[in-house]
């Protein structure tokens, strides 16, 4: 499937020199403002706990998904272009200056804030006698049973170390039971194990727990027995993940990803993490054994794998200690206990709003179309579902209940690719229609569609979405749903579920704007119409909210249009390569990052240009897999109500941020606006104004 030329009605007048910013520097400072909220004091102490797990989860991801370019560079020597030795290496320094404020963070402030509210993790050396005899039996009964040392010699190669997994290698002095000096041994830690354990009552007062790690190192003379052991660290090593499956030859993707996943633990590796204390000798074979350089070595301070940590938030089980408990309200557009389509098909549409408003409304919309006779048919994407059942039951249910299933599946969603996997199994199982996109394209779009008889005639409704059908993620996640019965809007659906399903050419479009066919070049006209409107001294505005802004032809259209005169806010919670606020570049463009309790994940583009006012919705962020490599839409919003309401409370809400947000500054550093010289103390957080207005507006609408 081909995507169409950008148009050639692109204003190609010549830009000032303009060097676009470093998009794996850009994904690092947002992890850095993501630390932030770790540091913060003002954060419950749990939850900060938990944001520095997020920060180590997020840097696993970059490693996993963003290193290996670099680091081939390296080793190669690689002088020009975008990888090259010197990218490696500013990308370790920034990784390794992270990585050291995390545990000094950890170390110094986070650990003693516990241990005052009586949750400790208790190291070997600080155990009493009772406590050590009870790791000691936790030992022998729990974990002894399950590890395999392994003593290298020819014989016993170094074993396969999965990806993010925890191991020991140990140095040993004496023979072996052959009279041979084999002195180097490793112990893989199985991942059923949990890497904190709370000691009960009998022998721990308050929340003591202890790790998994320390717990295998203080009974490592027991795995040899008769051998001394010299010396020994933990250590874990991080791989390349992203999965490569060629899907033109693939017979069946389904097959192929399930044969990739077996091998997706075991990829190249890209980074090392050992204890701080670890030999020479020992970090220079690891080193040697993963054919990795000293930049990718991380000594640490604390256990390897800090996002292990988010387990001390569930076994410490502190509401105090955690935010205040947050309940969606029911949306406030719908009815309980009445029909929703009925609403839709007499009032208009529907907006709900995430994670303030409950993600139950869009469950009851796909309940009422399973157990409501006179729906025929239900098609749905796929992309992001998580573990919750609800919906797979539902569709499911719809299954049985004798309807027209379709489920368009993306398997190759990045990390949930069993889940999903399982889902189309599931799904399959009972009968319904599964299909997996287009080759070569990810489906990424959100889209519900149903079709009910009404007399004689056949109507739709849909439901469209920024964000995943996750109930979890639902409540963690800023999205914005939309359910309508307009016939453009769910025929331009039905089209698209067609073109998934068939493979046929898609027909035109009335209402939605869909990659790789039209997005790209629809959003970059309505840029230009913006500037064009500012070269005539027309009012010219363009606020748009993303996760990214990485597509570097959308980039330099902003930019024309902020030099032609249009004012331009982004809101980009990620990564952003365009240069805000440089004199003479792009003083018209101005760039925030919004960091809060909830992941900001909506898609909002808004364009004034004259007297024309445009108002998108959209699956995709402004980078180029979105705009060439996916299934994506984008639908405008022309009810005026809804248009108003998702400007208040999705742009004009946080362009008024002044506590959770970040600005880009002309030199490409983030500078927090509530830390700035101007901050009067009293600043408010865009999250927190919109729960306290949903709290407020429906106090006795809510579910948990």
């Amino acid at each position: 499937m081909a995507s169409h030329p950008v148009s050639s009605a692109v204003d190609s007048s010549p830009l000032p020199p303009a060097t676009l910013l470093d998009r794996d520097h850009s994904i690092m400072a947002f992890n850095e403002r993501v630390f932030d909220w770790a540091v913060r004091s003002d954060v419950p102490l749990l939850e900060r706990v938990r944001y520095l797990t997020i920060v180590s989860s997020n840097l696993d991801e970059f490693f996993e998904v963003r290193a290996a370019p670099h680091l081939a560079a390296a080793r190669s020597g690689e002088t020009k272009g975008v990888y090259t030795q010197a990218s490696f290496k500013a990308l370790a320094a920034k990784a390794h200056d992270l990585v050291e404020r995390q545990y000094a963070l950890y170390n110094d402030e986070l650990v003693p804030a516990l241990a005052a509210h009586g949750i400790r993790i208790i190291p070997h050396g600080e155990r009493n006698p009772a406590q050590r005899r009870w790791v000691q039996e936790y030992f022998q009964r729990e974990v002894r049973p399950l590890l395999i040392p392994i003593g290298l010699d020819p014989a016993h190669p170094f074993p396969q170390v999965a990806n993010k997994s925890l191991n020991f290698i140990v140095r040993l002095k004496g023979g072996d039971a052959f009279g041979r000096e084999n002195e180097i041994a490793i112990v893989k830690i199985p991942r059923v194990l949990p890497r904190l354990i709370r000691m009960p009552a009998s022998v721990a007062k308050g929340v003591q727990c202890v790790s998994l790690s320390s717990v295998v190192r203080a009974h490592l003379v027991d795995l040899f027995p008769e051998r001394e052991v010299t010396a020994f660290s933990q250590f874990r090593v991080t791989r390349h993940s992203d999965l490569a499956v060629d899907e033109e030859d693939a017979r069946n993707l389904r097959t192929a990803l399930r044969q990739g996943l077996q091998q997706r633990h075991y990829g190249e590796a890209v980074r090392l993490e050992v204890s701080a204390g670890c030999s020479e000798f020992l970090a220079d074979f690891l080193l040697a054994q993963f054919n990795l350089p000293t930049e990718a070595l991380y000594r640490v301070h604390g256990p390897v794998n800090l996002v292990r940590l988010a387990q001390l938030v569930d076994l410490a089980d502190m509401p105090e200690l955690v935010f205040p408990r947050s309940v969606p309200c029911w949306p406030h557009q719908m009815p309980q206990g009445g029909s929703i389509l009925t609403q839709l098909r007499t009032k208009g549409d529907v907006l709900i709003h995430q994670p303030f408003e409950s993600f139950d409304g869009v469950l009851a919309f796909l309940r009422e179309a399973v157990n409501d006779p006179q729906v025929l048919a239900i098609k749905q994407t796929i992309y992001r579902t998580g573990s919750d059942p609800q919906m797979l039951d539902l569709l499911r249910e719809a299954v049985r209940r004798g309807k027209e299933v379709l489920a368009v599946v993306e398997l190759k969603a990045r990390f949930d690719e069993e889940a999903n996997i399982n889902w189309a199994e599931a799904l399959e199982s009972v009968g319904a229609q599964v299909v997996y996109g287009a080759v070569g394209l990810k489906t990424h779009a959100k889209l519900l569609l149903i079709t009910r008889r009404e007399g004689r005639q056949l109507r739709r409704y849909g439901h469209l979405s920024t964000g995943n059908y996750n109930p979890r993620t639902a409540r963690l996640y800023t999205d914005l749903s939309y359910l309508t019965a307009d016939e453009d809007t769910t025929a331009d659906m039905d089209n698209v579920f067609n073109h998934l399903a068939s493979q046929n050419r898609l027909p035109k479009m009335s209402r939605l704007m869909v990659a790789p066919f039209h997005l790209h070049r629809g959003m970059m006209e309505k840029i230009e119409q913006v500037g064009r409107a500012a070269a005539e001294g027309k009012d010219a505005r363009i606020v748009a909210k993303m996760n990214s802004l990485t597509d570097e032809a959308l980039v330099r259209a902003l930019l024309r249009a902020g030099q032609h005169g249009a004012k331009i806010d982004l809101i980009v919670r990620g990564a952003c390569i365009l240069p805000a606020q440089v004199p003479g570049v792009s003083d018209n463009v101005r760039v925030r990052s919004i960091i809060g309790r909830f992941l900001e994940h909506s898609r909002v583009f808004y364009f004034r240009a004259g007297e024309q006012e445009d108002l998108y919705l959209s699956s995709a962020d402004w980078m180029n897999r979105n705009m060439m490599r996916r299934v994506e839409v984008a639908w405008p919003v022309t009810d005026a109500k809804l248009r108003q309401r998702i400007l208040d409370e999705c742009l004009v809400a946080y362009l008024c941020d002044d506590r959770d947000a970040w600005i880009l500054q002309p030199d490409g550093v983030y500078a927090n606006t509530n830390q700035s010289e101007h901050s009067t103390g009293t600043s408010t957080g865009a999250q927190d104004a919109l729960m306290h207005r949903y709290a407020l507006a429906h106090p006795s609408n809510t579910k948990a």
